[in-house]
């Protein structure tokens, strides 16, 4: 049988076993967040355009693979689409950051003849 993320959650009796849930989960997801920020740093590069940092097709993407996967998991989807978008958009903030950033560290802004050749 396969198990739910909702299944897993404690039958708590106090506010000390409810917080002791939560700094659990967030012992795991504090690492995640992090290593999803390093792909922020990586898009940034990669992109290495301004324009091209916000990408509504790509969150609307996003929002559509995760709405099932709450929904799967014995969540609210719509809890889960207002923190995801919440989250992209300090992903966004973070990656126009890293962009500044990248460039104060020497790398050299896109050219029109850059971007020919690149059919990723």
């Amino acid at each position: 049988m396969v198990t739910r993320a909702i299944d897993k959650v404690n039958d708590c009796k106090t506010m000390g076993e409810v917080r002791a849930g939560v700094n659990a989960l967030d012992d795991i997801l504090v690492p995640l967040l992090v290593e999803r920020s390093g792909y922020m740093t990586q898009a940034a590069k990669v992109k290495n355009d301004e324009n091209l940092v916000y990408d509504q097709d790509r969150i609307d993407a996003i929002i559509e693979r995760v709405r099932p996967h709450a929904e799967r998991e014995g969540g609210n989807a719509d809890l889960i689409e207002r923190i995801y978008r919440a989250m992209i958009t300090c992903y966004i903030d973070y990656e126009h950051d890293e962009l500044a950033r990248l460039r104060a560290e020497g790398l050299k802004p896109r050219t029109a003849n850059a971007d020919k050749g690149d059919a990723s």
